[in-house]
């Protein structure tokens, strides 16, 4: 019999030494390298790290926010990520329990931690994640939900839904609305979750958006022309679609 709370500690064990691989993803992926080789360096003075300066975020603060041999300062995101990835995993499995769904969604969860922090820097959303993110969540919906039929529909409209506001926009205002980045990310979002919480997905990333446009607009930090990295939204909206989807949906229908 294990004690109290053991499997929670587990777990947000696992959570941060993921998070601790999550921040090499967001850090080289959009440099197009490899995350597996070359071990991880700091990034200022190429120094190798060892393993003791790799625990996640006990690490970060027994050297004080700082690389040990040159001093630079070590960006924060470290640790946020790899507390934010704990959290994550906690979360889940609170929600799903030690069920297979459990390892797929938070898999996926990782997956959009990853684009969102990259899409928020970068603004792109790398193929390396979405398009092996489709073909996984349609081959797992055979065995668990939504079923390989939502998983198909998710990915056509899921796909076809942003390709068609990108090309009316670009018809009607002679502007790349969005890339095609968004398209692909929506795509392996209906894969993973299927036609219905795809659909939610886009209706509450784009109530964020909408908000978030007009708080820059009102604040005139931005113009109609500016671009607002869309799949943060996607990121945030999937999130809670594959958590809290159901009942949101349920909630809905009954207080129409």
């Amino acid at each position: 019999m294990l004690p109290p709370g053991f499997v929670e500690v587990f777990v947000t064990l696992v959570g941060l030494c993921v998070g601790s691989f999550l921040n090499v993803c967001i850090h080289r992926l959009p440099l197009k390298v490899s995350v597996v080789r070359p071990p991880s360096r700091c990034p200022g003075c190429g120094n190798l790290l060892r393993w003791f300066d790799n625990v996640p975020i006990l690490s970060y603060a027994v050297l004080g926010g700082r690389c040990r041999a040159c001093r630079n300062p070590i960006s924060l995101q470290y640790p946020i990520v790899e507390a934010v990835t704990a959290a994550i995993f906690l979360l889940h499995f609170w929600v799903l329990g030690p069920t297979p769904l459990f390892a797929v969604r938070v898999a996926f969860a990782c997956a959009l931690l990853v684009l969102f922090m990259i899409d928020l820097e970068h603004q792109i959303l790398p193929d390396a994640i979405t398009l092996p993110g489709i073909v996984a969540g349609f081959a797992l919906s055979w065995f668990l939900p939504p079923g390989p039929l939502m998983s198909i529909l998710g990915i056509v409209f899921g796909g076809g839904l942003l390709w068609a506001i990108a090309e009316i926009w670009l018809r009607l205002r002679k502007v790349d609305a969005m890339g095609f980045g968004d398209v692909k990310m929506l795509a392996m979002i209906g894969a993973v979750l299927g036609l219905k919480l795809m659909v939610l997905t886009f209706v509450l990333s784009s109530m964020m958006g909408g908000v978030v446009a007009g708080v820059m607009l009102a604040t005139r930090r931005a113009d109609l022309a500016t671009k607002v990295p869309f799949g943060t939204m996607l990121a945030v909206a999937a999130f809670v679609a594959g958590l809290y989807g159901e009942a949101i949906i349920a909630w809905y229908l009954t207080n129409l």
